[in-house]
């Protein structure tokens, strides 16, 4: 009987250090169409760690991925065209280490999930799909936004999610 206990709380703690390691966690990224900010701060904190459970949502999603975000990743080494946008409605109930919400509106209108979220923050940005002018113009507005995206997220995810 010793050996059994034994063998349960060695199976116990090992489930406990495996929830301990850094990556794994569950993060769930917000925004209103869910078809470039959200996807883009999806696609890099993927990028930054392969162990990290990244999902995105949007309280109105857009029919597609817009075209210039999967381009201005694209240029930045993350591909995020096999994306989809999703209603934030999917995920409530579900548990989340952080929810981050990258616009006003999500913001404002995030639905108040069941589930677990160990943390909530807002890291707001513009956004390059109200851009007008050239392709040339609008292109030069989204890359300004993923360079934004990428250095915020990159210093929230080595300061409070690694």
């Amino acid at each position: 009987m010793r050996f059994l206990s034994a063998v349960f709380l060695v199976c116990v703690l090992a489930a406990q250090m495996r929830a301990a390691e850094p990556g794994g966690k569950r993060i769930l990224v917000l925004c209103t169409g869910n078809s470039a900010r959200s996807q883009m701060a999806a696609g890099f904190l993927q990028s930054f760690d392969p162990r990290l459970k990244v999902f995105s949502a949007g309280t109105n999603p857009s029919a597609r991925v817009n075209p210039f975000a999967i381009a201005a990743m694209k240029e930045a080494g993350v591909d995020i065209s096999s994306g989809t946008p999703k209603k934030v409605n999917q995920f409530i109930g579900e548990s989340f280490d952080f929810v981050i919400t990258v616009c006003d509106d999500a913001d404002k209108s995030c639905p108040t999930f069941r589930g677990k979220v160990g943390t909530r923050v807002h890291i707001g940005f513009p956004d390059p799909a109200k851009a007008t002018g050239t392709d040339d113009e609008k292109m030069t507005v989204f890359r300004s936004v993923r360079d934004d995206i990428r250095k915020r997220f990159r210093a929230y995810y080595e300061t409070k999610i690694r």
